[in-house]
């Protein structure tokens, strides 16, 4: 009998939740259903499917293992995934609930208090963060609050240079700080001791000086601007602490520079704040900020609360959030030791210092940075190189799947532009020898065109 003769076939039923209709090739992925853009979708779908569906349109981001970009580390163990996993469900503020996630913060805060030289790290105050964005608010909070203390008036202000993160410049806007940026002059791509002490007055809240520039990768002399302000001390009578913001290089530098007197050495230094998810080698979402002694954390900052099961003092500007981050930081901690981090360390910084050698000897760049502080390196085209520019570099090499970012420096050197390759743990020489081979197959093309195609408002990165 002819089908249309007959009972029409029932159509395929709608998906419902239960209702998954068993086929080796699934529908539901080709008529319908679709992800939900600017309003929720009528009925749950499967998890299997949902997961498939996002999965698949994640697959057009960037490969995180080439993305030179970043400071953010892009690799864990598969074990430090697992701990994550299990403490997911965690809240970082519920203590009394989470005694043992709370005792592995303080924990952490005891180690980096000893590798940062504190008087006494057992008795250091410090806490986590979700990163060094708001560790950095934490810290300058404290230098206006003490300041405030003291002050006969006035508005008060904070010295940096103008390579600072822009947390800082947001800290400034938030509080009411009058931000005294020190722009960079000539081959100065940061601050000195010599611009901040001429900057202070009796209203300097503090001045931060950054470990480790995300421009170029160099370090701040902080024992000089330390050796400075003692000075003005002396002769003028301001007490101006400093902020070391060592974002990426508090977490390089005790293993790599062990001489170099940057931290809780000096007693100007009152705080101090990194990122564990950069070179502290932990997944994105935590930071940790630090204070030498305990008076140098204002007392008024500090909250107590009572409602989750038990009085705990909190003084973080985030309230809840995940514990498993600073789990993962302290499975680093006792996974590497001292010996482990200082191996993986040296491991980027070789790859930068190797890299960079090689991007030089081509000819057709100069370096600003070698990669011999932070394992991180800047570089622009040669004088003689007029066909093409950084831009034009940073697009062909994103056409083979490499994120290396070009920008121009801030006020006073903005005529400067630069490609910056960040290496992280897991970028091998291998990796470096590709990445190489890649630029070299690049520029034949990039040297036939008439002129620069890319400029900065083509230019697929912001810094």
């Amino acid at each position: 009998m002819p089908l249309h003769a007959g009972k029409q076939p029932e159509p395929r039923p709608r998906h419902r939740a239960g209702n998954i209709v068993a086929t080796a090739a699934n529908p539901d992925f080709g008529r319908e259903l679709t992800l939900p853009v600017a309003a929720l979708g009528p009925d749950p779908v499967p998890a299997a499917v949902a997961y498939q569906l996002i999965h698949d349109e994640l697959l057009l981001d960037g490969n995180a293992a080439l993305n030179l970009a970043t400071f953010v580390t892009t690799w864990m163990e598969p074990q430090a995934g697992v701990l994550m996993a299990e403490c997911a469900d965690k809240n970082m503020i519920d203590k009394d609930e989470y005694p043992l996630t709370a005792e592995i913060e303080r924990r952490c805060v005891a180690i980096l208090a000893d590798l940062w030289h504190a008087p006494d790290a057992m008795e250091t105050v410090g806490c986590s963060t979700t990163g060094s964005s708001e560790a950095g608010m934490l810290a300058g909070l404290a230098l206006k609050r003490r300041w405030a203390k003291s002050s006969m008036g006035g508005k008060p202000n904070l010295v940096m240079g103008g390579n600072v993160q822009v947390c800082w410049e947001k800290f400034c806007n938030y509080w009411e700080v009058e931000p005294r940026l020190v722009p960079m002059a000539g081959d100065r791509f940061h601050l000195s001791a010599q611009e901040a002490v001429a900057r202070c007055d009796e209203n300097t809240i503090g001045v931060v000086a950054v470990l480790g520039s995300t421009f170029d990768g160099s370090y701040e002399p902080v024992a000089e601007i330390a050796k400075a302000l003692d000075d003005l001390q002396q002769n003028r009578g301001w007490d101006i602490p400093i902020h070391v913001d060592g974002a990426s290089g508090g977490m390089i530098a005790p293993f790599l520079d062990p001489d170099l007197v940057w931290d809780f050495r000096l007693p100007r230094v009152a705080s101090i704040n990194t990122s564990g998810h950069k070179y502290g080698l932990v997944y994105p979402g935590v930071g940790w900020v630090l204070w030498r002694e305990k008076h140098l954390l204002p007392e008024d900052l500090v909250f107590n609360v009572n409602y989750l099961g038990g009085s705990m003092p909190t003084f973080a500007l985030n309230f809840s959030r995940p514990g498993a981050e600073v789990i993962a930081q302290y499975y680093m901690f006792l996974r590497l030791g001292r010996e482990g981090f200082r191996a993986v360390q040296q491991a980027s910084r070789d790859v930068a210092t190797y890299l960079s050698g090689k991007i030089a000897d081509t000819g057709e760049f100069q370096l600003v940075s070698r990669g011999d502080e932070l394992p991180v390196f800047a570089f622009t085209t040669a004088p003689d190189v007029t066909a093409y520019n950084v831009f034009d570099v940073s697009r062909a090499l994103r056409e083979r799947g490499w994120l290396v970012p070009a920008y121009t420096f801030p006020k006073n050197r903005t005529d400067l532009a630069v490609l910056r390759i960040v290496v992280r743990n897991g970028f091998s020489h291998d990796m470096a020898d590709l990445l190489l081979a890649d630029l070299a197959r690049a520029l034949p093309e990039l040297r036939k065109q008439p002129k620069p195609v890319h400029g900065t408002a083509d230019e697929s990165f912001h810094h």
